[in-house]
């Protein structure tokens, strides 16, 4: 990423030290953590060293290290990381990174979490240097860490919400008949810049194109009254996300639509309405999504709605709490994901209303305020 801002090191001294607490709590002796949402979460930088390895070493007692090529010593030490207990250890190609990691980390080592973002070829190297320890993933091993919010990130959200409110806001005055979805797209774009440092996403999915919730744009010409998915999202100069779905009608008259759609969304509009009412903690992710799930199918749309109810997000678009069956993490106050159930007719048209929402102390804030019927 370019152009980031972060917190002050108070706040990255404070999560590494919740993160060591954490995993010292679990019984395990050493955190590796590779570049990504998880390194800038407790060093504040966005690094990347691509092939070579970078490397947050926590151990379960004593300060943090840090391991990177000496090319990336300079970046790193641009962020919060140069007023923080890290030591940085620079490595110059042809030395082997993977003893500089291990270097003071203990002996006999019996449990490592690894960073999800850490690839197989440095997985593999550094089993290698620890045969007889064992493995785990470190975004479960610190999942109430990463997936509970700080008051921060909570007003880092809240501004992306109203930034991608307010590209929705233009949306319906794009939507014209004899434009295609690339051309709404690209002023999509246009317009997210204006509200965000980075594009993450465009959706633009009219008529039949809409029934794919993964559809991106083409050059289909749209209709008056045909119904159209937009799912727009980007990201702040913090490294925080955006994401919100809408369904339109070309020409914003829902009278023009088919009959079929106009009575499908409201069933979706309730079901989703439903499902928010429902966030708060001690609900479960399973919940959440049986809400949607069993009203959308009371009406008879159960089999054309075909994927989870929503994701968490935060400094990744899609993180833990995955809202969906099976998934029976129990929601707490902080956490902030998705809410958007769909329904998908194949050749005819699809619809999605999504929201992000963060748990309070009794229920939710809706960090979307755009308007939810059909315009």
């Amino acid at each position: 990423m370019t152009d980031t801002q972060t917190f002050s090191a108070d706040v990255y001294a404070q999560r590494l030290h919740a993160a060591q607490k954490a995993a010292a709590d679990k019984g395990i002796d050493l955190l590796l953590i590779g570049t990504g949402p998880d390194f800038a979460y407790l060093t504040g930088s966005w690094v990347s060293s691509h092939e070579r390895l970078t490397v947050l070493v926590v151990p379960q007692q004593g300060n943090a290290w840090i391991v990177a090529p000496n090319t990336d010593i300079t970046d790193i030490k641009a962020a919060p990381v140069d007023e923080l207990d890290v030591e940085l250890r620079g490595w110059n190609d042809g030395e082997n990174p993977y003893e500089f990691a291990l270097r003071g980390a203990g002996d006999g080592l019996g449990k490592v979490a690894l960073g999800q973002s850490l690839t197989a070829d440095h997985v593999l190297r550094f089993q290698a240097l620890l045969p007889h320890a064992s493995y785990e993933l470190a975004t479960y091993a610190l999942a109430e860490l990463f997936t509970r919010k700080d008051e921060a990130e909570i007003a880092e959200l809240r501004k992306a919400g109203h930034a991608i409110d307010a590209v929705h806001a233009q949306v319906p005055q794009l939507l014209q008949a004899g434009r295609t979805e690339a051309e709404v797209a690209h002023e999509l774009e246009k317009l997210i810049l204006q509200e965000h440092s980075v594009i993450d996403f465009v959706i633009v999915g009219s008529g039949p194109n809409g029934a794919n919730p993964h559809h991106s744009f083409s050059d289909r010409v749209l209709a008056e009254g045909e119904p159209v998915v937009v799912d727009i999202g980007g990201t702040l100069p913090s490294g925080y996300h955006s994401d919100c779905t809408r369904t339109y009608v070309v020409g914003g008259d829902i009278s023009k639509a088919p009959q079929d759609f106009q009575d499908a969304y409201a069933v979706l509009a309730d079901a989703q309405a439903a499902a928010r009412a429902a966030a708060h903690p001690g609900s479960t992710a399973a919940d959440i999504d049986a809400i949607t799930r069993q009203a959308i199918s009371a009406a008879g749309w159960g089999d054309y709605f075909v994927h989870r109810t929503g994701h968490g997000i935060g400094l990744s678009t899609h993180e833990e709490p995955f809202i969906m069956e099976g998934n029976d993490l129990a929601l707490e106050e902080g956490m902030a994901f998705s809410i958007e159930p769909g329904i998908y007719l194949e050749g005819k048209w699809g619809m999605r209303l999504e929201d992000i929402v963060v748990l309070t102390n009794d229920g939710y804030e809706s960090l979307n305020q755009a308007p939810r019927d059909v315009r």
